[in-house]
């Protein structure tokens, strides 16, 4: 039977654009995998590692006019979300070659034999590895920031792991030309190409976890397709690390003095921000206990102003577009839910934005409302109104798992008013903001992209320095004499690397 061809397709007018490639066999997975664990040891070298995440950046930054192009062609996310969207790529990748220059990430620990200790210590050198090669299963609506050259793949390279991307299907193109340059700038600081490998199809995505030579995963997309991926990790017979990115809610709790103090300026907030890239942020606001009464209609009002001044979008495909239309019928069918601003179909391949209101007491108890506390994917938000505090913890409490939960609190609440909500929120929630919107993940070191699940599968972060912790694994030496112990972990630091010794830092 021949290969299923993969094309790339206009989500402006669902037609396709041309044949990219065809989607993998499983015989071409197994050869994927095993040219990218062939390689392995040939990113052993910091140093070498750290220019070859450079170069990508410096590749991907000259392809920018053609990278953009291509993304926009198959997303039509605009060539001004794209241009932002390239610079933070590349910049994510420079900032992973700092890690690995500065080595901090192998979280080095010597201590020294101590006969005195009860019972005593015997000399134990203890450092983080790679854990080998690392399936990257690419997102939908980050088309290079989650994608080929994201931070998935330039953790996981950081790391010293192979990486063999299973490329989303509504930017194949934008995935092979993405794909060409990372392996183009590996040859150019003399690592082998396969350090990256590319594979297209569904049933590739299902062959690549189950592949006894991968030893994690990253995954962002819809909690569906993400929970069968983590299943079958963890169902191989030796399961591995999956790092998932699920869904999210993202809550909103605006508290009655907030509203009474600057309702207009939340309302129009919250409409910026649930629009943002026609609602398809995992990060969009999609559900928000806003004050019954008059502080929250003069917030509705705002609302209502914003969501109706926003222009018809595309979503990223006829699928998504598809789904959002059903899910926001099926929300709207619900006993005392409203629409303000009607969501919907804003032409024959766009959608328009609104969002629905509820009583919060609907939510209060487990029923047929459930599908409120649920991700819709698209430009649509659920505000809640609630009459009472209770109402707001009864809401809470049946919210799950959420990559951020955001306060909108007053100036005078501000000086601890609000500490009862904060904490009430905290659980819920990976990143917590107070008075902001939750789109945007800044690429910081103290950034946390995850949160309970379904937001995702692990306790890691997904964006940030941090998430090359993702890919390693801790290996102590206990006794090993000194010319069979790594560079990293002799006594004279040779490699001039930060390390903790004897519990102190050195």
């Amino acid at each position: 039977m021949a290969a299923a061809p993969v094309w790339s397709v206009d989500p402006r007018t669902g037609n396709p654009r041309e044949q990219v490639a065809v989607e993998a066999t499983a015989e071409e997975v197994d050869r994927a995998v095993r040219a990218a664990h062939a390689v392995r040891d040939a990113l052993a070298d910091r140093t070498v590692r750290a220019a070859f995440l450079r170069t990508a950046a410096d590749l991907l930054a000259e392809a920018g006019e053609h990278v953009i192009e291509a993304a926009d062609a198959e997303t039509a996310l605009g060539p001004a979300r794209l241009t932002g969207e390239l610079a933070r790529t590349a910049a994510q990748l420079r900032a992973f070659a700092e890690v690995v220059d500065e080595g901090a990430y192998l979280d080095i620990h010597i201590d020294h034999e101590d006969g005195t200790r009860t019972p005593p210590w015997p000399d134990l050198r203890r450092y983080k590895i790679p854990l080998g090669v690392v399936a990257v299963y690419a997102a939908s609506n980050f088309p290079l920031a989650f994608s080929v050259p994201g931070g998935d793949t330039a953790s996981a390279l950081a790391a010293g792991c192979p990486v063999v991307v299973k490329a989303h299907p509504d930017h194949p193109a934008t995935s092979e030309l993405c794909a060409s340059v990372i392996r183009r700038a590996a040859a150019q600081v003399g690592l082998p190409e396969d350090v990256l490998t590319l594979v297209h199809g569904f049933a590739a995505g299902i062959e690549l976890i189950k592949h006894p030579l991968v030893s994690a995963a990253g995954f962002t997309g819809s909690v569906r397709g993400g929970r069968a991926l983590f299943d079958a990790a963890a169902a191989r017979p030796a399961p591995i690390p999956f790092h998932g990115e699920l869904g999210s809610l993202n809550p909103v709790v605006v508290t009655e003095a907030a509203a009474a103090e600057r309702g207009e300026q939340i309302g129009a907030g919250l409409g910026a921000s649930m629009t943002m890239g026609a609602g398809q942020f995992c990060t969009k606001p999609g559900f928000v206990l806003a004050p019954a009464g008059e502080a929250g209609d003069r917030l509705l009002k705002a609302l209502t102003e914003t969501v109706s001044d926003t222009d018809a979008g595309v979503m990223l495909d006829h699928r998504m577009r598809d789904a959002f239309l059903a899910g926001v019928g099926e929300r709207a069918a619900l006993a005392d839910v409203e629409a303000p601003v009607t969501p919907g179909a804003g032409g024959e391949h766009t959608v328009s934005a609104g969002f629905l209101t509820v009583p919060a007491h609907r939510l209060a108890a487990e029923g047929p409302h459930d599908a409120l506390l649920e991700e819709c994917f698209g430009p649509v938000t659920v505000i809640a109104r609630y009459a009472s505090d209770d109402e707001i913890t009864a809401v809470l409490s049946r919210l799950p798992g959420n990559l951020t939960a955001t306060l909108q609190i007053s100036a005078e609440e501000a000086d601890g008013g609000a500490a009862d909500l904060l904490a009430a929120l905290t659980p819920l929630a990976g990143r917590v903001l107070v008075n902001g919107w939750p789109t945007g993940v800044a690429v910081a070191p103290a950034q946390h992209h995850g949160g309970p699940y379904p937001a995702s599968t692990s306790t890691s972060t997904s964006v940030g320095t941090t998430a090359v912790e993702r890919w390693l694994r801790p290996v102590s030496y206990q006794n090993t004499p000194a010319a069979l112990l790594p560079p990293e972990l002799r006594e004279d630091n040779p490699l001039g690397l930060p390390r903790r010794l004897d519990g102190r830092r050195a």
